[in-house]
């Protein structure tokens, strides 16, 4: 069976086209964002806000620690701008790998003490607009 010799062309160039969309779509996700949107950080715990703290305010860096039920204990750094888990008595320290957030794209989860640092945008900005999307939908 013999190929035509535009289809090979075809084929290359259809590939090529897919892997430059891939290739912007991963850069778009993994590079840092430019805006100045103000965030406030919303720590839960077995899925009860028990604190929030406005990242714009922040003005040095400061270390509090969170306990919760069977003796589990996270420390907590904020710093100017972002969030993150700097020690956890978890087994795996997963949390503490996730390293600091300044955006919401991903939340920092630590699931053995169920306790989730999640940011949300700070009233009044552009980006705290109440779009259903699809899990509240």
């Amino acid at each position: 069976m013999k190929t035509q010799p535009g289809s090979r062309k075809t084929a290359f160039l259809t590939a090529a086209f897919l892997a430059l969309i891939c290739l912007a779509s991963l850069l778009y996700l993994l590079l840092p964002t430019r805006n100045n949107t103000e965030y406030t950080a919303d720590i839960f715990q077995n899925g009860i806000l028990i604190m929030s703290i406005p990242l714009n305010e922040e003005t040095e860096s400061r270390i509090f620690t969170i306990e919760g039920e069977n003796g589990c204990v996270n420390e907590i750094e904020v710093r100017p701008g972002s969030i993150g888990i700097i020690s956890a008595d978890c087994p795996d320290k997963l949390c503490v790998g996730q390293g600091f957030i300044s955006d919401t794209r991903l939340p920092v989860t630590c699931l053995p003490n169920r306790l989730v640092i999640q940011l949300r945008p700070v009233s009044g900005t552009a980006e705290d607009t109440a779009v259903p999307d699809i899990i509240s939908y």
